[in-house]
């Protein structure tokens, strides 16, 4: 038997198709890293947004619960080590339809990524022992 012809019915690649075959992972690679680490990114993005977004609700469900709000500015943090921080602010509303009316402000912020992110929503409470025309 001739050792040309071994050699010569065996497949394997060549060095050629190796190194294109590196080259072309190398340069997708990086892309594909990316795409993890901003989805990552993204998802705790989005658990601190729905997380705020259950604050804020739970907050003004207190103040609400509370009873007519005296007008002023508060802020403080939910919880101990939690990164949420919230602040109100309530502000009489002057008009000659209804007396005794405040907007509730509330707004509750956050720190990722070292950037401040916030949510906030506002809504009227009426005074109701306040007699209307």
């Amino acid at each position: 038997m001739d050792r040309r012809t071994v050699f010569s019915h065996q497949e394997g690649y060549s060095l050629a198709e190796i190194l294109v075959t590196i080259a072309i992972m190398a340069a997708i690679l990086p892309a594909l890293l990316k795409v993890f680490s901003d989805t990552s990114s993204n998802i705790g993005k989005t658990e601190h947004r729905i997380t705020a977004l259950y604050l804020l609700q739970s907050k003004m469900a207190e103040i609400e619960t509370n009873g007519y709000p005296e007008v002023g500015q508060e802020n403080d943090v939910f919880g101990g080590n939690s990164i949420f921080e919230w602040q109100s602010v309530v502000t009489d509303i002057e008009t000659e339809e209804m007396l005794g009316l405040r907007k509730v402000e509330l707004t509750v912020t956050w720190e990722h990524l070292n950037k401040v992110h916030s949510i906030a929503m506002f809504t009227y409470m009426a005074d109701r022992a306040v007699q209307q025309q």
